[in-house]
């Protein structure tokens, strides 16, 4: 198993989601009641407790004996989030329905940011991931100023909006074609590539990428890099087949049912979301395929709770801590208005074998 990279409590992210709720003025006078809070964000009640204990070692709630938890921080006016060096993450869903890895590299950015005198404020919603963004995001920009915007899972929209408008910013992610925004990503198209010639090498000569619609850039990346790494193989009767989804259970599962009933069947998947490779596999056992023994299964990303699985997934590890530290670099930058700025830069993520792929006779 690999090493598992060192991650924030849930008391502490609990604390963060709580205090950046209270700087954006969610809450007036108090907090809502525990039994509320813990409803709302799915924790226990220890968890809770916790993390109000260390909003109150901070001087931002008193806890008020039959009243509840009393705000003392102020939400910032207009003037006080016009600080240079507060940073702003904006993402289409709340920290805590994000993936446990993207949750990790946040928190791991935030305390870099802390240790070099920057705050991290975050910013949610899928009104701003729309096909037209325009109207919320002025809105959005209008009343929270800052040194540097993070966009994270950005769609071509939000990203061409930075760039018309001229807003600092820095993709946590891959650009879409035709836009000159600095990003820092893992290199989905070269580890695409790789995993291709992993299966091919094992006999498996027809493939599927299984991969969520409407697509991020590092999506599209990892479509082109998985066609080549089939089409460049010296290999003979190498096919690719892109089975894309709308990224929920019911979606998945009928994108892969109509991929297992063709003939012949792909022998070998990759799926491009640590998420979505579970549900491949349920589905897999629910129709009678095994796995690697009939099917061989890769995930293109990697995550913690990957590591419990059996047959442990053959995956590409990369750490919270190497992608939050090469975001922070042209954060800094950016806050700084450097001229010198690395416009991108693509991390390589290793790959472990695991026990889901298996080689076969190929069909020459």
């Amino acid at each position: 198993m690999p090493n598992l990279p060192q991650r924030q409590s849930l008391a502490s992210q609990t604390a963060d989601i709580l205090r950046e709720g209270i700087s954006q003025g969610i809450w007036q006078g108090k907090l809502p009641s525990e039994r509320a809070l813990c409803e709302r964000y799915q924790i226990s009640r220890n968890t809770l407790r916790a993390a109000l204990r260390q909003l109150q070692r901070d001087k931002i709630v008193q806890a008020v004996h039959g009243s509840g938890n009393r705000i003392l921080a102020k939400r910032r006016n207009r003037s006080e989030r016009l600080q240079s060096r507060d940073v702003a993450l904006l993402s289409p869903e709340p920290l805590e329905h994000l993936l446990p890895m993207q949750t990790l590299w946040v928190s791991e950015l935030r305390a870099m940011l802390n240790e070099r005198g920057c705050r991290l404020h975050v910013f949610h919603g899928r009104q701003y991931f729309r096909t037209n963004p325009g109207p919320v995001l002025q809105r959005l920009l209008a009343h929270n100023s800052y040194g540097c915007w993070i966009l994270m899972l950005s769609n071509a929209a939000i990203q061409r909006w930075f760039s018309k408008h001229e807003v600092r910013c820095v993709v946590a992610g891959s650009v879409h074609a035709g836009l000159d925004l600095p990003y820092r990503d893992l290199d989905h198209r070269a580890t695409c590539r790789h995993a291709a010639g992993v299966l091919l090498s094992l006999g498996h000569r027809k493939l599927a990428l299984v991969v969520a619609k409407p697509q991020l850039a590092g999506d599209m990346e990892s479509e082109a890099g998985f066609s080549e790494g089939i089409q460049k193989s010296p290999r003979t009767g190498a096919e690719a087949v892109i089975c894309r989804h709308d990224g929920s259970v019911t979606g998945i599962g009928r994108g892969l049912r109509r991929l297992m009933a063709q003939t012949p069947a792909p022998t070998a998947i990759l799926v491009a979301n640590a998420y979505h490779y579970l549900t491949v596999v349920s589905h897999l056992s629910q129709i009678g395929r095994r796995v690697p023994q009939d099917v061989s299964v890769i995930s293109r990303d990697d995550d913690l709770f990957l590591s419990y699985l059996t047959p442990a997934p053959a995956r590409y590890l990369a750490s919270a801590h190497t992608l939050a530290k090469s975001l922070l670099g042209p954060v800094l930058e950016t806050l700084a208005n450097t001229s010198a700025l690395r416009r991108e830069l693509r991390l390589m993520p290793k790959f472990t074998r695991g026990e889901s792929i298996a080689s076969i006779t190929p069909i020459e």
